[in-house]
C-alpha cells in the first residue's frame, strides 16, 4: 500500500502513520521528523528550513521534494510506504505523482483528517519534547511524571518553537490557504477518504483502516 495522511498541523498523522506502518511493515516516510535532524545536524538545508519553520510557515518546495526523491530511491519503499506531512501544496503533489511515475506506480489511497481548530491549537500548544531523546509529552494530557524531565532519560523537556500559540496559529492559516487545494487534487481523481481526527487513537486507528484496507 502506498498511502497519504493530510491534514492540518495537531491533528495525529505523526501518530498514525507510525501504527500504520508498522501494521502493513512498510516505512513511515515522515518529512517533519527529516527536517527536524537536519536542522539538529546544522546542514544548509536545516538553516534554511529552520528560518521557515520558526516563522510558521512552509519550507520550500524544491527542498522537501529533494528529500522526499532520495528517501522514495530506497529499496525498503519497493513495498509501499505511509507519507506524513507530504505533500503539503499541489505543487508537491504534482512532483510526488511525476516521481512515482518514474517507477511505475501509483498512490492507492489519500486520508484526510477532519478536526476543529480550537482542538488543535489546544493539542499544539500543549505539545512537550524531550531535548535529549525526543520523547513526546503534552502539559495536560500526558505530563512528565517529574515536571520538566523525561520520564526515560530525565532529559530536558521544552517547548519547540513552532508549537507556541502566535506561531500555531500562522501554521493553521498556511495550511489553509496552501494545503486545502489538495483536499479537491485528490478528490478529483477519487483518492480521497475522510475520517474524524478527533477521539481515543485506538479509534482514530481503526478509521484509518477502514479508509484503507477496507477498499483495497
Amino acid at each position: 500500500m502506498r498511502v497519504i495522511l493530510l491534514g492540518p498541523p495537531g491533528a495525529g498523522k505523526g501518530t498514525q502513520a507510525r501504527q500504520v506502518a508498522a501494521r502493513w511493515g512498510v516505512p513511515q516516510i515522515a518529512t517533519g521528523d527529516m527536517l527536524r535532524q537536519a536542522v539538529a545536524v546544522g546542514t544548509p538545508l536545516g538553516r534554511t528550513a529552520k528560518q521557515h519553520m520558526d516563522a510558521g510557515g512552509l519550507v520550500p518546495d524544491r527542498v522537501i521534494i529533494g528529500l522526499v526523491a532520495e528517501r522514495l530511491s530506497r529499496a525498503d519503499t519497493g513495498p509501499g510506504f505511509v507519507l506524513d506531512g507530504f505533500p503539503r501544496t499541489v505543487a508537491q503533489a504534482e512532483a510526488l505523482d511525476g516521481l512515482l511515475a518514474e517507477r511505475s506506480l501509483k498512490l492507492d489511497r489519500v486520508v484526510l483528517f477532519r478536526i476543529a481548530e480550537s482542538e488543535l491549537v489546544t493539542r499544539l500548544t500543549g505539545r512537550r519534547v524531550c531535548r535529549q531523546c525526543g520523547r513526546n509529552y503534552h502539559a495536560t494530557f500526558s505530563p512528565p511524571a517529574v515536571p520538566d524531565r523525561c520520564d526515560g532519560c530525565g532529559g530536558e523537556i521544552y517547548q519547540r518553537s513552532d508549537d507556541e500559540e502566535e506561531t500555531v496559529r500562522r501554521r493553521l492559516a498556511v495550511y489553509e490557504r496552501d494545503t486545502r487545494p489538495l483536499v479537491e487534487y485528490y478528490r478529483q481523481r477519487s483518492l480521497l477518504e475522510e475520517i474524524s481526527g478527533a477521539g481515543a487513537v485506538t479509534e482514530v486507528f481503526e478509521a484509518v483502516l477502514r479508509a484503507t484496507e477496507g477498499r483495497r
